[in-house]
């Protein structure tokens, strides 16, 4: 009697390439310890149609409906989430270590105990007296917020029925582990499981669910890719941690848009959000020969940064280049568009730049700012106040229109700079010229769109 020819395999959990004989490290993705047995299946299996629950419909004819929302209390987070928690959503927040997660998820409970929901805070990093701890630091407690420690994915479960909760807070889903697979807890296979199992719960019973992930030394979420697939929206949560300055974004979201950012400040007291950021990135003090202001795009959201420079004669062959908060291969084309084009001589000098409160400032937009910014500190322009730049630099020299101009043009003229100017298309050295004969303490540039025009400057 025939059998049926099966073949045994060995898989990748993060690529699904497939390969006849186990090895350590993935030939598709590289990775490391992602090959596992698939085992024996048929090699050749026929699936039998099934009659359809309901007809397919065209596209023009199904009905569409905007899904209910709960506000989390924190409306930097609802703003990134897209206005608030959708029912059954399953939300993955992930973030270096101690860039303060946890920290973020206790507020946002203890908020939405405060505004009437039952929630449960399940804990697989820390013990319940340490979660306490941190919440009489915060001032995150309430009566109607649970907290559990456990490392089981079934002990976990038991907890959600015994509850009964109206949100579920994981943290996080590399430390929790079923008992039904081998394996250690933050292997592929167990992630993969918690992940499925913790969402199909989320998806049957309208449960919204944030749970925390941990990232690599890349800074991707660890774990299989098919975990960032799983769930409805990714959150990234960002920050130096020499800085208080705290940044999430959304990554993915099928309940909203992905380019907004919401803005914390963490201190001792716990973490807040701060509604205008704008006064941050700004230095106190006065204005001097070598600053400049760049309006940087966070998502929609329109952020001021100053731009410093500092440029020091050098008797070195190789003059140094240092940089922070920005991009030094931009800064590297600026000097040498600016000494080729403009004329200003950077190659005998040590250049610094740098921006102010730990902001990075690497999109394009940045290379005027920084243009103006070393432009000064050679020259030593004097006291140079209210000079605002936004634009790209091309090799030629021309100063080139960028990305959300109304939007930036809108946030320059909140913070009062009034004078407005129009140099898409101009060249380099026209622009440091115009700013060179301003009076000392009424520079004031500003980049419009180009397609509207502008007073004289």
């Amino acid at each position: 009697m025939a059998t049926k020819r099966t073949s045994a395999a060995y898989v990748c959990s993060e690529c699904g390439w497939t390969t006849a004989k186990w090895v350590g490290r993935c030939g598709e993705c590289q990775q490391w310890g992602t090959v596992a047995e698939a085992g024996a299946q048929p090699a050749a299996r026929r699936v039998n149609a099934l009659a359809p629950s309901s007809a397919a419909a065209p596209i023009t004819q199904a009905t569409s409906r905007e899904a209910p929302r709960t506000p989390s209390g924190i409306d930097e987070f609802d703003r990134v989430l897209g206005g608030g928690i959708v029912p059954g959503a399953a939300i993955l927040l992930s973030g270096e270590p101690g860039v303060g997660k946890s920290t973020l998820l206790l507020e946002v409970a203890a908020r939405a105990a405060t505004s009437g929901l039952r929630v449960l805070y399940a804990s697989a990093e820390e013990s319940v007296a340490q979660v306490r701890l941190r919440a009489e630091r915060t001032g995150a407690l309430h009566d109607e917020l649970f907290l559990a420690s456990e490392t089981d994915l079934a002990t976990v479960l038991g907890h959600i029925d015994a509850v009964e909760p109206q949100l579920v807070i994981v943290d996080s889903v590399q430390t929790v582990a079923s008992a039904d697979l081998d394996g250690a807890a933050g292997m592929p296979g167990q992630v993969r499981e918690v992940a499925s199992s913790l969402i199909r719960v989320a998806k049957e019973r309208d449960l919204p669910m944030i749970i925390v992930g941990h990232v690599t030394k890349d800074g991707q979420v660890a774990g299989p890719r098919v975990l960032e697939h799983l769930v409805d929206v990714v959150c990234h949560f960002e920050g130096d941690q020499k800085s208080a300055l705290r940044f999430i974004r959304a990554l993915k979201n099928r309940f909203g848009p992905t380019d907004e950012v919401g803005c914390f400040e963490m201190t001792g007291d716990g973490i807040w959000e701060v509604a205008d950021p704008s006064a941050l990135f700004l230095s106190s003090g006065e204005p001097a020969s070598g600053t400049c202001v760049g309006i940087s795009m966070e998502g929609r959201r329109a952020l001021p940064v100053e731009v410093q420079a500092l440029a020091i004669p050098s008797h070195a062959p190789s003059p140094r280049r240092v940089v922070h908060g920005v991009d030094s291969a931009r800064v590297a084309m600026v000097l040498a568009v600016l000494e080729k084009r403009a004329g200003v001589k950077t190659s005998d000098k040590d250049v610094y730049v740098s921006t102010v409160g730990g902001v990075r400032f690497t999109e394009p937009a940045a290379d005027l700012a920084i243009a103006i910014a070393v432009a000064g500190a050679v020259a030593d322009w004097g006291v140079v106040s209210h000079v605002a730049a936004v634009g790209e630099l091309s090799l030629a020299g021309q100063v080139r229109p960028v990305t959300r101009a109304d939007h930036r043009r809108a946030e320059a003229k909140r913070l009062g700079y009034s004078r407005l100017v129009d140099a898409a298309d101009d060249s380099l050295q026209e622009v440091l010229d115009r700013v060179r004969k301003l009076p000392p303490r009424d520079r004031d540039l500003r980049l419009v769109d180009p397609d509207r025009d502008a007073p004289p400057f």
